[in-house]
């Protein structure tokens, strides 16, 4: 039986800073949840992504809306459907067990193997979402009422959860976590980026396509800055158009894969 790989390293697909390995690993060695904030476009679902398939695990997705309550991620207890079935004179409807339906945190705790959770955009739920949340990720168990069953981890998933800053998420819950923010890459990183996706795009294009991709950025009132996913988007646009870079800057070639506000697109008429 082959050795489990327990240090996350960068995939084919994702490229990831010095300092993101060393957090996500500390995470995993600790087996404390590592909280990821970072503006959006520097990767952080993606992230989760690539620690599963670096480390080998399933990965389970718990996206997080303004809705989601902290039960739900646990388990539901389906009385529609048992009053339904009892209605129709269906067989087992007074196994109540066969009406319980775990969540996606119940999903990780109940799965035979270790594997990676994302609790994706965790500021999204009401304020009380995280702290609803602090014993069953402290514990790793929680308990089912109505079957009077306690479901507890077999194993610890690696517990991955992002935020876009929406809102503060309490003192108690940041205390249970690594911490870490993606920094936006710089030249370096992000031509590495850009390569693990078009190894064989053209250096010029490459260069010239990140030099008005980073001045786009540095305006100070363009109100949404293009992320790392629209500056691979723009440069297979530039691939597949046959653009000469001579005068990208002047004329802007689609630019609209870049920039999406009708305001920083006036602003970069009157800045040209």
């Amino acid at each position: 039986m082959s050795e489990q790989k327990t240090t996350f390293n960068s995939t084919s697909q994702y490229v990831a800073s010095k300092e993101l390995l060393a957090s996500v690993n500390v995470a995993v060695a600790l087996q404390k949840p590592l909280l990821i904030k970072g503006e959006p476009g520097t990767g952080k679902t993606m992230l989760a992504q690539a620690v599963a398939e670096s480390l080998g695990k399933k990965l389970v997705i718990w996206n997080i809306k303004s809705t989601t309550k902290a039960q739900e991620g646990l388990y539901v207890y389906d009385t529609i459907q048992r009053l339904y079935d009892g209605q129709f004179g269906e067989e087992g409807v007074d196994d109540i067990a066969r009406y319980i339906k775990l969540g996606k945190l119940g999903e990780a705790f109940d799965s035979e193997e270790q594997v990676v959770l994302l609790i994706d955009e965790i500021d999204k739920a009401d304020l009380e979402f995280p702290n609803d949340l602090l014993w069953e990720l402290d514990q790793m168990e929680f308990y089912i009422h109505e079957t009077k069953r306690t479901v507890k981890a077999k194993h610890r998933p690696i517990v991955i959860i992002t935020s876009n800053a929406e809102k503060e998420l309490p003192d108690a819950f940041l205390r249970r976590c690594i911490f870490h923010y993606i920094d936006f890459p710089n030249a370096e990183l992000m031509e590495e980026i850009v390569k693990t996706h078009y190894p064989d795009v053209e250096e010029k294009l490459l260069k010239d396509a990140m030099e008005v991709f980073y001045w786009i950025r540095s305006i100070k009132d363009i109100r949404k800055k293009p992320s790392t996913s629209e500056l691979i988007d723009w440069i297979n646009a530039l691939q597949i158009g046959g653009i000469p870079t001579d005068r990208l800057k002047e004329e802007l070639p689609f630019i609209g894969v870049v920039v999406k506000k009708d305001e920083d697109l006036e602003t970069l008429k009157h800045v040209q």
